[in-house]
């Protein structure tokens, strides 16, 4: 007897996740050029099965960080109900945005790669997060946390530079950089 489509969907829906979080794993470890055996390898699933799910590897590419993305971004108005202050809820998102940043390996050389199906990655990242940040902001302003002139995209091109780590700058040099930019962001009057 054949399981009822609920069932099939669910099962679906978790295969995919599956695939989802395993993909984000090798692309923090190999890049978003990782084979696509090791990703199906470590979700416990066959090539065919992420090919099926995701037919093109920018469709991967997009899924994963469209879901890591939005999570991001959720976290805005959590940390601002969870947080004594605005600025600190500023603070640890921030310092989500930079392991967001750091931990994307390749991710800007794929951006950069013409591939039609990435295009849409980056208009993504700024529509989604930007709002995110802003909100924060605003609520520093509102307190009286935030010094005068400092807009959420301004704020996360100046993060995302500073997020570009090498041989002797990595993510602890990255977050350390990003806490003396917003020390200067502060309004201590």
């Amino acid at each position: 007897m054949p399981e009822p489509v609920g069932v099939r969907q669910a099962q679906a829906q978790r295969t995919r996740s599956g695939v989802l979080e395993a993909a984000a794993a090798v692309f923090v470890e190999q890049g978003v050029q990782a084979p696509v055996r090791d990703i199906a390898e470590r979700a416990g699933v066959g090539v065919g099965t992420v090919y099926r799910n995701f037919p093109t590897r920018a469709d991967l590419v997009t899924a994963v960080y469209r879901h890591q993305i939005d999570a991001c971004a959720a976290l805005a108005p959590r940390l601002l109900e969870e947080s004594a202050s605005p600025f600190t809820a500023l603070t640890l998102w921030t310092d989500a945005f930079v392991d967001f940043l750091v931990t994307k390996h390749g991710l800007g050389a794929a951006l950069g790669s013409g591939d039609p199906g990435l295009e849409n990655l980056h208009a993504l990242m700024l529509d989604t997060l930007v709002p995110a940040c802003a909100t924060l902001l605003d609520a520093c302003a509102a307190a009286g946390e935030l010094r005068p002139g400092v807009t959420a995209y301004t704020l996360m091109r100046a993060i995302g530079n500073l997020c570009i780590t090498g041989p002797d700058y990595d993510q602890a040099d990255a977050k350390c950089v990003v806490a003396l930019l917003l020390a200067g962001c502060r309004n201590t009057a």
